[in-house]
C-alpha cells in the first residue's frame, strides 16, 4: 500500500501530471497510426468500408457515446464540488481535516476520482489503439495513487470515524443506494458548476467532433477547456488571499 501511495509532489502537481498523460497519450498516435474508432470499427462491423457514409455514422456514434461517458464525468465531478467545495477539490494543499458523507460520497468514497476515470475513456476514443489503452491504464493508476494517499491521511485525522465510513461505503464503484445517513450538508451548486467549467466544455468539445467529424474544430474548444481549468484555480487563490488577510488583521 505504502509504495502505491502518491507522493507530496504528484497529489500538489496532480493536474499537469494527468495533463502530461493525456498528451502523452495522443501522442503515440505518432507511433500507431490506427485510431480506435478504426480499430473498434473493424472488430466489431468490419463489413463497413473505411470512407463511406456507414463509416461516418459508426465513427459518430463512438464519438457521441465518448461524449457521453465525459457528461457523466462533469455531472458526477459537479455533484461531488457541490459537497466538498471547489476551493478544496483544485487545491494544491491536502485536506484531511473533515469527513465529507453527503450527496455522492453517501455511496461511494471517491466520486471524483471515478468521473477522472470515465472522463480518460470518454475522450480517449479520439485518440489511436495504444492511445486508448494507456490513457484509461495511466489515468487508473494515478488515480488510485492518488486514492491511497488521501485515505492514508483521513484514516490519520478521522480515526475511527473513518474506519467506519470505509467499513460502509464502496471505495470507488458506486452503491446503488446511499450506504450512510445523510448529514444534512446543503449543497453550493454554483461553484461547483464553475469549478467543473471546464469538463463541461470537453463534452461539447466532443459532441463539436461528432457533429463535424473534424478534429481541428473540437481542438479549439479543447484547448479553451483546458484555459477554463484556470478559474477555479483563481478562486482557489482567491480565498487563500482572503484567508491570510483577515489571519493578519486580527
Amino acid at each position: 500500500m505504502n509504495a502505491m501511495r502518491a507522493t507530496k509532489f504528484e497529489f500538489q502537481y496532480r493536474f499537469w501530471i494527468i495533463s502530461g498523460i493525456y498528451f502523452f497519450g495522443f501522442a503515440l498516435s505518432v507511433v500507431d497510426r490506427t485510431p480506435f474508432i478504426v480499430a473498434l470499427r473493424q472488430l466489431i462491423a468490419p463489413s463497413i468500408m473505411r470512407a463511406t457514409p456507414e463509416a461516418a455514422m459508426f465513427d459518430r456514434i463512438v464519438i457521441v457515446a465518448g461524449a457521453l461517458l465525459v457528461f457523466l464525468s462533469a455531472a458526477l465531478r459537479t455533484w461531488a464540488a457541490a459537497y466538498l467545495r471547489t476551493d478544496i477539490v483544485h487545491d494544491t494543499a491536502q485536506h484531511s481535516e473533515a469527513l465529507i458523507a453527503d450527496g455522492p460520497f453517501r455511496q461511494m468514497r471517491n466520486p471524483l476520482y471515478l468521473g477522472n476515470l470515465l472522463m480518460a475513456a470518454g475522450i480517449g476514443v479520439l485518440a489511436s489503439r495504444s492511445g486508448f489503452i494507456f490513457l484509461v491504464l495511466a489515468n487508473w493508476i494515478f488515480v488510485y495513487r492518488l486514492i491511497f494517499r488521501e485515505e492514508e491521511a483521513l484514516r490519520q485525522n478521522q480515526g475511527e470515524t473513518f474506519r467506519a465510513y470505509c467499513q460502509a461505503v464502496p471505495r470507488f464503484w458506486p452503491s446503488l443506494r446511499p450506504r450512510v445517513p445523510s448529514a444534512n450538508r446543503s449543497p453550493r451548486w454554483g461553484q461547483a458548476f464553475a469549478g467543473e467549467t471546464f469538463v463541461w466544455i470537453f463534452c461539447l468539445a466532443e459532441l463539436s467532433i461528432a457533429i463535424t467529424l473534424r478534429a481541428r474544430v473540437g481542438g479549439v474548444v479543447f484547448l479553451l477547456a483546458f484555459l477554463a481549468y484556470f478559474i477555479p484555480v483563481r478562486l482557489v487563490k482567491k480565498r487563500r488571499a482572503r484567508a491570510a488577510t483577515g489571519t493578519t488583521d486580527h
